[in-house]
């Protein structure tokens, strides 16, 4: 178990950039002599880039929910209008 857990850690390091040049070339150098390694190595990088998704979509809907309460409640209604007349054509 140990072994994987340095595993995963060597792997982190490489796609955050955080090895030494020295290191980061001998895991490259792992990876190409090693298959399962390199398909960890993709398995990891898939698990980014969906975390990576979800936070942009959490995001998105926190932007959206005060996008809506700032144009449809009645208590931000100068606020709105204020920034609709940054759009108007004059």
């Amino acid at each position: 178990m140990r072994t994987s857990l340095i595993e995963t850690e060597q792997i982190e390091a490489h796609l955050l950039q955080l090895s030494a040049p020295g290191d980061a070339l001998v895991f490259e150098a792992k990876l190409l002599l090693n298959a399962d390694l390199c398909e960890k190595l993709q398995w990891q990088m898939e698990t980014y880039s969906i975390a990576k998704m979800y936070g942009r979509n959490q995001l998105k809907q926190e932007i959206d929910a005060v996008h809506q309460k700032l144009f449809s409640e009645n208590q931000y209604k100068s606020f709105s209008q204020k920034i609709r007349s940054f759009f108007i054509k004059r």
